[in-house]
């Protein structure tokens, strides 16, 4: 009913302020303390506050957000970091030129960057609207692009998550009423717990936080037989679109990929952990495999930092020896880096400690240090991050992603699945640290907004889709699009990799574009004027109305 009810409200300020335009911003303040004070008049903020200059250039303009988030607050300006929506982008000039500014900098948001949904329990990094959820920290969505993703689809009850790792509470409030339990689990420590939750917890509940598939319903089971992944073709059976195992075991099975190529052929997407083993820099250097990850047709995840994005940014000290590391650097392996001679100004090094189990069967990687820890909370009452980038913890980013795709597209194939998420992903090939691990580290990071809006815009005619800013010398794509055209720009895909793209209108090569196979690579780009849809997408409720929607704080 509330869900209703703010799509009414939205319709309401549409017809009455549909010429109205509005301005997105970010501006950061000198000092933590500063908190200016609102009054919600319908969807209209009105400044309460003492401050002279604030009540005249409040006056000019129409509020209709002004609050503290952390999304995209670099660590010196945690807290200090306004979003605001306004009817002009000159209320961000007028506050940082009043005499003595309280606010030192800020900067537009892009048109682009507006695409998205929030439910009402996103956390101390949610935008629009407030928070009644809990007061975690989800950045890791943010640089995923999540609620871009929700801007599409929040996922459908009739898309199933299978969890094959951990037992679920039935009656939780995050999984009431959406979960089943077909095998009972042996994991405990609220393994489980957690994982679920970052693949499905309830959104929009004004509880806890939301689950990265958030509408989808979870089918959980336990491990099965190695031998034959029992219970995995169990799930597949009973229609799971993906399922998810943090877990693995160091030892293949030929029966076992028979079985998950039956899976596949379900159209079930299998996600799996490369696992936590220490790299052991001489012997096991891609020799270190783990299954089900390593099996074909399964995703395969490991781990990379996130957060800030330069060494710089955060710097911290060993209490042990004195010496300089830096922590959770996006885009960089494993979650510790080290300076040669313990010079900050150095290229840094990744810690071969920090980093897991890394081989040639990797697809993708995820945020591994930062993330919460739903069964922490449900068993100890208390909020908790992981801390060591173990995989357990990351494979559900991805099964959740998963499930946004097929709750979007439920026809889409493995095959496609896979590619999407690799063509969509952040390339990290870059930097230098990642360098000596090359070829064991899949396609970079996961972009799950990304991954969602190409689903969407491959499958719309009246879109462009854009195939972009990735390099790939392995790996199969198979893609088909209705789109208006298909864009391929500063985009590589040589040696070993085979690009079978079939479009209906255009397809389009634009500048910075390699296409080189080999002798077993294949670049096949076709147009079929007869292609239709493979089959009909289901977008979120009020999509894309959220866009402008500001409704008000309950």
């Amino acid at each position: 009913m509330k869900r209703l009810f703010f799509i009414l409200l939205f319709l309401l300020l549409v017809s009455a302020l549909e010429a109205q335009e509005y301005s997105w911003f970010y501006i950061r303040a000198k000092d933590s303390l500063l908190q200016p004070r609102f009054k919600r008049q319908d969807s209209i903020l009105i400044y309460q506050g003492n401050n002279n200059y604030f009540k005249k250039i409040f006056s000019r303009y129409r509020i209709y957000e002004f609050k503290k988030t952390a999304r995209n607050a670099e660590k010196k300006y945690l807290n200090r970091t306004f979003f605001v929506v306004s009817n002009s982008d000159t209320l961000l000039k007028d506050l940082l030129n009043i005499p003595d500014s309280p606010f030192i900098s800020g900067e537009i948001i892009p048109e682009a960057e507006k695409e998205i949904y929030e439910p009402n329990d996103y956390g101390i990094t949610s935008t629009i609207g407030e928070n009644i959820g809990l007061p975690v920290y989800l950045d890791y969505y943010d640089v995923l692009g999540v609620p871009h993703a929700w801007y599409y689809t929040t996922g459908r009850r009739e898309t199933i998550i299978g969890i094959s790792d951990g037992s679920v509470d039935t009656t939780d409030i995050e999984f009431k009423g959406k979960t089943k339990v077909i095998r009972k689990s042996h994991l405990a420590n609220g393994h489980g717990i957690s994982v679920s939750a970052t693949a499905a917890a309830q959104g929009d509940n004004g509880y806890g936080f939301a689950g990265i598939c958030f509408d989808c319903s979870i089918y959980g089971t336990s491990y099965g037989y190695f031998q034959n992944l029992e219970t995995l073709v169990e799930l597949s059976n009973l229609g799971a679109s993906v399922i998810n195992c943090s877990w693995g075991i160091a030892k293949p099975y030929e029966t076992a990929q028979e079985e998950i190529y039956k899976i596949a052929k379900n159209k079930t997407v299998t996600v799996a952990i490369a696992h936590n083993k220490k790299w052991i820099k001489t012997k096991n250097k891609g020799k270190l495999f783990y299954y089900p990850a390593s099996y074909d047709k399964v995703i395969s995840v490991a781990t990379v930092m996130h957060r800030h994005e330069k060494p710089l940014d955060n710097i911290l000290v060993q209490e042990t020896n004195g010496k300089y590391y830096a922590s959770n650097i996006r885009g960089y392996l494993g979650r510790n880096l080290g300076f040669k001679n313990n010079d900050t100004l150095d290229q840094p090094f990744i810690y071969p400690v920090a980093l897991r189990t890394l081989n040639p069967a990797v697809d993708i990687l995820g945020p591994g240090v930062g993330l919460v820890r739903y069964g922490e909370y449900v068993l100890r009452n208390k909020i908790n991050y992981s801390a060591y980038g173990a995989t357990s913890g990351i494979a559900p980013l991805v099964t959740g992603t998963v499930g946004l795709m097929k709750s979007l597209q439920p026809c889409i194939t493995v095959d496609e699945v896979d590619a999407i998420i690799k063509l969509t992903s952040m390339n990290i090939d870059a930097i230098e640290a990642n360098k000596p691990y090359f070829g064991y580290y899949g396609a970079g990071m996961l972009q799950t907004g990304n991954a969602v809006e190409l689903v969407y815009k491959l499958a719309t005619p009246s879109e462009t889709a854009y195939i972009q800013n990735q390099k790939f010398k392995r790996w199969v794509f198979p893609i088909k699009a209705v789109s208006e055209k298909v864009i391929i720009q500063n985009q590589v895909f040589e040696d070993d990799a085979v690009l079978t793209l079939t479009a209906k209108n255009q397809i389009i090569i634009r500048k910075n574009t390699v296409l080189k196979p080999n002798k077993t690579g294949k670049i096949q780009l076709k147009i079929d004027a007869d292609l239709q849809p493979s089959c009909e997408l289901y977008l979120r409720d009020g999509f894309p109305n959220n866009k402008y929607y500001f409704p008000e704080n309950n």
